[in-house]
C-alpha cells in the first residue's frame, strides 16, 4: 500500500471506510446484476434477500461521508457506522444460511425448496405451470473455486461488516482527527 494511502486512512478513518463500504458494495450490486441481466442466472428469493442490505449499506456509507466531510456530530457517524456493520453481520449469516442449503445441509425456506403446492383443476393445470417461475434455492446456479454467490456473498459482507465496525470503533476512540462535537 503506497504511503499516501496509508496515510489518509489513519487520518481520515471514517471517509476511507465509507468509500471502501460504498465501492465494494456497489461493484458487489453490479456484479449481481451482471449475472441476472446479462448472462441471464435468475436469482432465488434468498438471493434477492441479500442484496437489501447492500440497497441499505450503500447510500447511509455515502451519507455518513457527506457527514464527515461537514463535520457531523461523531455520535451520528458512529450510529450509522456501527447500523452498517450489523447490516452487514446479518447479510453475512443470511449468506451463510443460503450457503448451507445449496450444500444439503439443512433445508430451504418452503417458497424456494419445497415442492409446489396445490396447482389446482386439471383443466387449468397447464395454464398455472406455464405462469410458475421457481428458481430454486437449493441448488447453487453458478460456483467458482467451490463457492456460490451466496458464499461469496457471505464473504464480502463480513469483510464489510469488519470496515465498519473498524470505522466505528476509531470513530468512538476519537479517530486520528478528534473533533470536539
Amino acid at each position: 500500500m503506497s504511503e499516501i494511502t496509508t496515510s489518509m486512512i489513519r487520518s481520515r478513518p471514517v471517509a476511507s471506510a465509507t468509500i471502501a463500504i460504498a465501492a465494494v458494495g456497489a461493484a458487489t450490486i453490479l456484479v449481481a446484476w451482471i449475472f441476472q441481466y446479462g448472462l441471464g442466472l435468475q436469482p432465488c428469493p434468498l438471493c434477492l434477500e441479500q442484496r437489501y442490505a447492500y440497497y441499505f449499506a450503500i447510500p447511509l456509507a455515502l451519507m455518513v461521508l457527506v457527514g464527515d466531510q461537514v463535520g457531523a456530530s461523531r455520535k451520528v457517524l458512529f450510529a450509522a457506522l456501527v447500523a452498517i456493520a450489523l447490516g452487514m453481520l446479518w447479510n453475512a449469516g443470511l449468506g451463510v444460511y443460503h450457503s448451507g442449503i445449496e450444500w444439503q445441509w439443512w433445508a430451504g425456506p418452503q417458497e424456494c425448496t419445497g415442492a409446489l403446492g396445490d396447482l389446482g383443476s386439471t383443466g387449468g393445470l397447464l395454464n398455472k405451470l406455464e405462469s410458475i417461475t421457481l428458481v430454486r434455492c437449493d441448488e447453487a446456479a453458478w460456483r467458482f473455486l467451490g463457492l456460490s454467490l451466496a458464499g461469496y456473498n457471505a464473504l464480502i459482507s463480513l469483510a464489510l461488516a469488519g470496515i465498519a465496525a473498524w470505522a466505528a470503533a476509531m470513530e468512538w476512540r476519537g479517530g486520528a482527527d478528534i473533533r470536539t462535537k
